[in-house]
């Protein structure tokens, strides 16, 4: 039962960790000439997972990969974010 709330939360949290940096970087960060970089989601999601792991470790329900699958999302987000961006900027297409 305890498994099923822990794979609930961390798909949660990584939804919603995807959605929101898409939507930060779509809009906050249209003009912003660094987050078209190519290593800008690395370090997005290398951040998310720094900032989520001591979040999660004191949580008895998430695991350590839970942090990893947030941080995945996150830089995921972000390079869809930068994608939907650079389409709607680059004329053309």
């Amino acid at each position: 039962m305890f498994e099923l709330l822990g794979i609930i939360a961390a798909g949660g949290a990584s939804a919603i960790g995807y959605v929101r940096s898409r939507d930060f970087v779509q809009r906050r960060l249209r003009f912003v000439e660094a987050a078209q970089r190519p290593s800008t989601p690395l370090i997005a999601g290398a951040a998310a997972t720094v900032i989520a792991a001591p979040v999660v470790a004191v949580l008895p329900i998430i695991g350590a990969g839970s942090a990893l699958l947030f941080g995945i999302a996150v830089g995921a987000g972000t390079r869809a974010g930068a994608r939907r961006v650079r389409r709607t900027l680059t004329p053309g297409y």
